[in-house]
């Protein structure tokens, strides 16, 4: 068959489903017939999935003419997802194309959900059309012939490849491939990403720089200029000095007539813990939504995330609150609303929930913004320009993951063992690794086969040999059943599940939470009050509380930041808001900054608005100390590190101890005596030289290395992490890892993964990229220093921040209301 004649059975079938295929599906059914590799960037619900396994069956049909009475078995083509819950609706779509093509192509999925049995009968007969997870990917990889399994794969689609590009995960995709380029001759690789700011890297990384795919690849965009329309929920009553304690709930009654006017709605909220509130408040507030209304994120057992998923689709539920876990392409067209709760902190993240709702092509997205402190709104302010410009963030691809190497290597030897010289060039050829060197390559070898140097008198460290005819081998069947178990880079805290006495699975929860509690608590957990009896074997055992006040559990990852191009947008309203205010309040367009002016009067009135080329600075006393404030709108991340670089300054000229409070907007430095500010100003503090230095004395370095230790001696395999039912404790796995940390420091300085902790540290934790560009921003801004007779609404944020790290959440709120009061007179 030509292609026209492919085309037509493929449009046939789309006319059959009342579809239309759009240009952007075409081009890419196109360069794929044609052997291309490429990159197609479509937004979620636009069909992307049809982009690429409609191609994939009609490439079949070409090369096997004879397809419907004659079938060859054997993997053909991979689907790689990011995450398990798409698995499902990709094979659905998968197998109706491919049946109703009238091919016998069968399809499989392959993740951490997939039964004993289910991957024995693989073993014994791989699907054609495989869905898998990139661990999963690296696990076929660990097994014996391996590339007897992979020699007839035609085709391997990366989809959401922008949520695994900035991640290690994408690191060990990148491996995966340069190894099946080899095996697998007639090889396409294509990927699907959402938009990001960097997609030609993207297509980079995915194919390998200057790599025979990418010179012969494309970068598809699918131009379907989806409307988004961004509403913010503005409070009737604005609090001049605003603080973000309650999480918004003081919105609720703002929220209810939206979820009733519509079909279906879904409350995003940024953490776990704020999911658990909103639900609870909603449902107590509101009992008649009891059955109409469920909660969704990452901790919440299988089953019910499922039943949600579906209860969506099928149209029964009326509103459903959740997390990122509903942030990727699970496919549901009947989600009418969208409501943000608090800053999505990243353009990307927004305009992915913007798109869940109108799901479908040719469909207006609506997004209601809920502030969850009044100056968020300059937040939905920018965040209306951006959807409108679509700015939206890079992803930083990582390189020289030492870890995620060492991890490959040994899986290569516990499968068919490989020659150095043969994986070497490969390894060369991905992005990752482009600038590895002939001596950081004999380390990692010597490594895998002896433990480095100063582990080698352990023989638990010498996992790889070194047969006669230089192969490098796992021969122990020990260590490679330890090490298929630990295959994967997700490095989380220790998790435990949740059970009723009585049985019954409720869901997981983190050791570090659980571990503060103690027989008799009461904690929030998906949607009950549960009393903790006790714990044993990785299991928290409960039973259900009639008390009214319960803790709510937060976990690790509970504390986003904003990205650069967030900061970006966010400090450029901030300045168009300093200049509204010299304009009569009929002329300011934005609904957002004229809603914000009372606060904005209040906040001239004590201090001032700063201008693009102004840097502001407030000092105050108040019964806790001296509050010194600095504003430099960067987020979290970079203001954690640079108070902490100024406070290590300051102390440098005067002997002095802080007390650190941050956000994304300032950070504050509170001691018990007043800081010189004409001495700080004078020296110039914000100066970039010495930063690395001044940085690691300032924010002890070692500590945050050593803990970002222990996630890289997981991933190389140094440390184990137990067998699936008794997993070693978290703190078990940080003291072996700290352990190794001192040895390595103390007795091999130049070993890579201990350098590789400290080079994370700075370039992933601490953005140091970021750090040096805001710093080289303030140097040109003229610094304006506000002593203020007492906290500004700028400032209110910040201190009630850290006051919330003190106490629980009813003390908070009379300490606040009292502080609000003396604030009113």
């Amino acid at each position: 068959m030509n292609r026209n004649e492919l085309f037509t059975l493929a449009e046939n079938w789309f006319a059959k489903q009342n579809w239309k295929a759009f240009a952007f599906q075409k081009q890419t059914w196109t360069a794929y017939l044609q052997g291309k590799h490429g990159l197609l960037n479509a937004p979620t619900g636009s069909g992307k999935t049809y982009a690429l396994w409609v191609p994939i069956v009609l490439d079949y049909i070409k090369n096997n003419p004879d397809y419907k009475t004659k079938h060859k078995k054997g993997l053909k083509a991979i689907w790689i997802t990011p995450l398990r819950a798409l698995s499902v609706e990709i094979a659905q779509s998968a197998t109706r194309f491919a049946e109703e093509m009238g091919t016998s192509l069968t399809v499989g999925i392959r993740t951490g959900d997939t039964s004993q049995k289910e991957r024995a009968a693989q073993k014994r007969q791989m699907p054609d059309l495989l869905i898998t997870t990139p661990e999963s990917l690296q696990l076929l990889l660990a097994s014996k012939n391996y590339d007897k399994t992979f020699k007839d794969l035609n085709a391997i689609v990366i989809d959401e490849w922008h949520e695994l590009l900035g991640t290690k995960r994408g690191v060990q995709v990148e491996l995966g491939l340069s190894r099946l380029k080899t095996i697998s001759k007639n090889l396409k690789i294509w990927g699907i990403s959402a938009t990001i700011g960097n997609l030609q890297q993207a297509r980079e990384v995915l194919l390998g720089p200057n790599s025979e795919a990418f010179n012969n690849s494309e970068l598809i965009r699918a131009k379907l200029n989806k409307k988004i329309s961004v509403k913010s929920i503005i409070p009737k009553k604005m609090e001049k000095f605003p603080w973000r304690g309650h999480l918004g709930l003081h919105l609720i009654d703002e929220v209810v007539p939206i979820i009733k006017a519509s079909k279906t709605t879904l409350l995003f909220t940024n953490t776990r813990s704020q999911c658990e509130l909103w639900f609870q408040k909603l449902l107590n507030k509101y009992p008649e939504f009891a059955g109409e209304m469920a909660m969704h994120h990452g901790s919440i057992n299988k089953e019910t995330r499922l039943w949600v998923e579906q209860a969506i689709r099928d149209e029964t539920l009326k509103a459903v609150v959740c997390t990122s876990s509903l942030d990727l392409g699970v496919d549901f067209a009947p989600v009418e609303t969208i409501i943000q709760i608090g800053g999505p902190k990243g353009v990307a993240r927004f305009i992915q929930r913007a798109g869940r709702s109108g799901h479908q092509p040719g469909k207006e997205s609506v997004i209601h913004f809920l502030p969850t402190h009044a100056i968020e709104l300059i937040e939905a302010a920018a965040l209306q320009k951006a959807v409108k410009e679509t700015v939206v963030e890079d992803r930083i691809p990582y390189l020289q993951s030492f870890d995620v190497l060492v991890q490959y290597l040994t899986t290569l030897a516990v499968s068919n063992g490989f020659f150095p010289a043969n994986i070497y060039r490969e390894i060369k050829s991905t992005f990752c690794f482009q600038e590895l060197t002939e001596d950081q390559w004999k380390w990692v070898l010597n490594f895998i086969t002896k433990g480095s140097q100063s582990l080698q008198a352990y023989d638990e460290y010498k996992k790889v040999e070194i047969e006669e005819n230089g192969k490098f081998k796992v021969n122990d069947r020990g260590v490679a059943m330890r090490h298929r178990l630990q295959i994967g880079t997700i490095v989380s805290d220790a998790v435990l599940t949740v059970k009723y006495m009585k049985g019954g699975y409720i869901g997981s929860i983190e050791e570090w939470f659980i571990s503060k509690l103690k027989p008799g608590d009461v904690f929030t957990f998906a949607g009950r009050n549960l009393e903790l009896v006790r714990i044993k074997n990785m299991q928290v055992i409960v039973k259900t509380s009639k008390q009214k006040t319960s803790r709510v559990p937060s976990w690790q990852g509970g504390r986003m930041a904003f990205s650069a191009q967030m900061s970006e947008l966010l400090r450029e309203e901030m300045y168009e808001a300093a200049a509204s205010m010299e304009l009569p309040s009929s002329s300011v367009r934005s609904s957002e900054l004229k809603a914000l002016r009372p606060i904005f009067k209040r906040q001239i009135r004590e201090s001032i608005i700063p201008k693009s080329e102004e840097f502001l600075i407030e000092t105050f006393k108040t019964r806790e100390g001296y509050h010194a404030i600095f504003y430099p709108f960067e987020g979290r991340f970079v203001h954690e590190a640079l108070g902490s670089l100024l406070a290590y300054r300051i102390s440098l000229l005067t002997p002095i101890s802080f007390t650190l409070a941050f956000n994304d907007y300032g950070f504050e430095l509170l001691s018990d005596q007043e800081i010189d500010m004409e001495q700080v100003l004078d020296n110039d503090l914000f100066s970039f030289d010495f930063l690395m230095d001044d940085l690691y004395k300032s924010l002890n370095a070692s500590e945050m290395a050593r803990r970002k230790f222990r996630d890289i001696a997981v991933i190389a395999g140094l440390v184990f992490t137990g067998f699936p039912n008794k997993l070693i404790k978290t703190k078990h796995l940080q003291s072996n890892s700290q352990l190794l940390f001192s040895v390595f420091k103390d007795h091999e300085p130049e070993n890579l993964l201990f350098l590789q902790a400290y080079r994370e540290t700075f370039e992933h934790q601490l953005e140091e990229g970021r750090l040096r560009l805001s710093l080289e921003r303030i140097a040109k801004q003229q610094i304006i220093w506000k002593q203020c007779e007492k906290p500004t609404p700028f400032s209110f944020p910040i201190i009630t921040d850290r006051l919330r790290e003190k106490l629980s959440s009813e003390k908070l709120e009379d300490r606040i209301r009292r502080m609000l009061k003396q604030l009113e007179k």
